[in-house]
């Protein structure tokens, strides 16, 4: 396999997490009497641009399906994130209704509903049937395809070349980084903005964040590879801030190349501080597989030790990082009773590759759980002041990414 975004040989492993399905490829009662696709799950590092990225195996249209389950506007934190970010972005580029925001990924319209009722005429872009019918039902425009260079040119030939386009959490999911970044460059208006969310390599490094490695994530990306992927697009990075989201996200914003606005400090900040952790050298992506395996091991003895005490443990949150942990440690129902998960879509289901059942959250009230793991732990809060977790009584929570934790 040669580099998605420089074309060179790629010859240094950085991950390898074994076979797994997709992560969000949830299985139905009658899927469990099918066989199941599992495919390889391993993460290499280019040395000539430092993308880090899948290892190719399956493609976007088996990942994204008509019944993609993963639906936006399940968690109210990201509702939350969403409403800042609508309102913050609207007055940073003096917004209105004579603007055009184009959101690609918009999924279930948790981000455009906020420019629609704010009157700026926007439009998503979403390949994924049910979510986009969720977003339609708000009022929102969408394209049902995936977004590339054919796309951006056939949106500015119609003259809808956007004042703004977003893309949270997409751009890591992209097979061909460049001809989605060339799609961005041609739905820019001359003096439009570009704002892009995606995990930090650094902080996904530097705490152990091993678990957001699935197949639905095609890139790692540092600034720095962003920096170059987009230069050789026409456009350059002109502003970033640091998220929590996901653990630890970036915010980038771009432009065309031509655009007069300077670039901010906190451009160059941030890719010192990649160059002092190293990300462009080979030393950080070594080791990394020891320590992913040390968490792997600590749940494993963890689940077993409860089993072997007679207690009961649940988990909650049917999370695609969720998915990629379970797989990896080769956990099964007789090690984890259910998942409970708040989204419908996923309720009745079953978690691709372990087969545990997933439920309703008011559904852990029978099963009684002595401890329950919350598999998205960057979620963690916001699960522990959930109802549910009261009803429970005085169960104990874990978390096994960065390293194990239990509380109380």
């Amino acid at each position: 396999m040669n580099c998605r975004h420089c074309d060179a040989p790629l010859v240094h492993t950085f991950l390898d997490l074994g076979v797994a399905p997709p992560s969000n490829a949830y299985l139905t009662a009658e899927d469990l009497t099918r066989p199941e696709t599992f495919y390889p799950l391993r993460v290499m590092v280019c040395d000539r641009c430092w993308l880090v990225q899948t290892q190719d195996y399956t493609s976007s249209a088996d990942l994204f399906r008509a019944d993609y389950a993963y639906y936006s506007s399940t968690s109210t934190t990201w509702l939350a994130h969403a409403a800042r970010y609508a309102a913050m972005i609207t007055e940073r580029l003096g917004l209105g209704s004579g603007s055009l925001v184009i959101e690609v990924a918009s999924n279930d319209g948790y981000l455009l509903r906020n420019f629609v009722a704010a009157g700026i005429p926007c439009l998503g872009i979403e390949p994924t049937a049910g979510t986009a019918a969720a977003a339609e039902a708000l009022g929102i425009p969408v394209r049902r395809e995936f977004f590339g260079e054919r796309l951006g040119r056939e949106l500015a030939a119609s003259g809808q070349r956007a004042d703004l386009i977003a893309g949270n959490t997409v751009y890591a999911h992209v097979p061909d980084i460049n001809d989605f970044t060339r799609g961005l460059a041609a739905a820019l208006a001359p003096t439009g903005t570009i704002t892009l969310e995606f995990p930090h390599l650094l902080r996904l490094i530097a705490e152990n964040q091993f678990d957001t490695v699935y197949h639905e994530h095609f890139s790692y990306l540092s600034l720095g590879a962003v920096a170059r992927i987009f230069a050789a697009a026409g456009l350059r990075v002109w502003d970033v801030e640091p998220l929590p989201t996901h653990g630890g996200s970036l915010r980038v914003y771009g432009c065309h190349a031509a655009d007069p606005r300077p670039a901010t400090a906190a451009v160059a900040q941030t890719l010192e501080a990649e160059r002092a952790a190293g990300l462009e050298t080979l030393a950080p992506y070594v080791g990394f597989q020891a320590r992913a395996e040390r968490v792997k091991d600590d749940l494993l003895t963890f689940l077993i030790e409860q089993k072997r005490a007679g207690r009961k443990v649940v988990a909650y949150g049917a999370a695609a990082k969720g998915n990629t942990l379970l797989n990896f440690a080769g956990v099964k129902p007789d090690l984890l009773a259910v998942v409970a998960d708040a989204a419908p879509a996923k309720q009745g289901r079953f978690m691709p590759g372990s087969h545990i059942p997933i439920v309703a959250p008011d559904d852990l009230v029978a099963v009684k759980p002595d401890a329950v793991l919350i598999l998205p732990w960057n979620l963690a809060t916001e699960v522990r002041a959930l109802p549910i977790m009261r009803r429970l009584g005085a169960v104990r929570t874990v978390t096994a990414v960065p390293g194990l934790a239990i509380e109380p």
